[in-house]
């Protein structure tokens, strides 16, 4: 079971994500969005999205990185396992408290105040309930992460993620014996890539980074007729 769920599972949780994305995007279109309950309520959104949001992105980045960078290249900087595994800490559990309690204020939102509950599809709050679970599950590793400072734990992540990554066989020997809690974060991590399609989560994959280098100005159609026979078009500056 160990290695069919961190050997195999793996796989299938990212086949399902990356296929899945592709087949709604493709099939429904329209329901690729964030279902934003901003317009139903605006009371705690405004905290309870950044503190969420800037925490979770702090956290991905850092597993990322963290996880996928070759050991030899922290030592060429001069950063040992040691204090990567101390900056881990420190760095992704202030972010981890960001994002759990930005979660909680969402999730409490979505539970409690009834327009966005009635608004919310069961998706909608199981995957904020997966996500604050994940969260809790994150910063609890923190506690036998402190008898590791070393970094001999992280080593195992790494060379388990870097060896999944890159196809080699028995990777989920690195972790076999690794506290019960970061298996645990592991598997709830990749059951949330395998309901990422089926989720508002999509809208992670399509920011609108395009209307950073759009044409200044747009053709749209004017109000009032156009004398001059153009039909009236008349260009619109976004400023407008």
């Amino acid at each position: 079971m160990h290695n069919f769920v961190f050997g195999v599972f793996p796989y299938i949780a990212i086949t399902i994500m990356v296929l899945g994305a592709i087949a709604r995007y493709e099939r429904d279109p329209f329901t690729w969005k964030s279902r934003s309950s901003q317009m139903l309520r605006k009371r705690q959104f405004v905290i309870g999205s950044v503190l969420f949001h800037v925490g979770v992105l702090v956290i991905f980045f850092g597993h990322l990185v963290g996880l996928l960078t070759p050991g030899w290249l922290f030592y060429a900087v001069g950063i040992s396992s040691g204090a990567k595994q101390v900056m881990a800490v420190v760095v992704g559990g202030i972010a981890g408290l960001m994002a759990l309690a930005g979660g909680l204020i969402l999730l409490n939102r979505r539970l409690t105040d009834p327009r966005i509950k009635a608004n919310s599809s069961f998706g909608d709050t199981a995957i904020m309930v997966l996500l604050v679970a994940q969260l809790v599950l994150g910063l609890g590793s923190v506690i036998p992460t402190l008898g590791h400072l070393d970094g001999s734990e992280m080593l195992k992540f790494m060379a388990w993620a870097q060896g999944i990554v890159t196809f080699q066989a028995g990777a989920a020997a690195h972790i076999v014996d690794v506290h019960w809690i970061f298996k645990m974060h592991i598997f709830l991590g990749l059951v949330i890539f395998a309901v990422f399609p089926f989720t508002r989560l999509v809208h992670i994959v399509s920011a609108p980074v395009r209307y950073l280098w759009r044409p200044g100005f747009q053709i749209v159609r004017s109000r009032r007729g156009a004398k001059d026979g153009s039909k009236g078009l008349k260009p619109f500056s976004p400023a407008e």
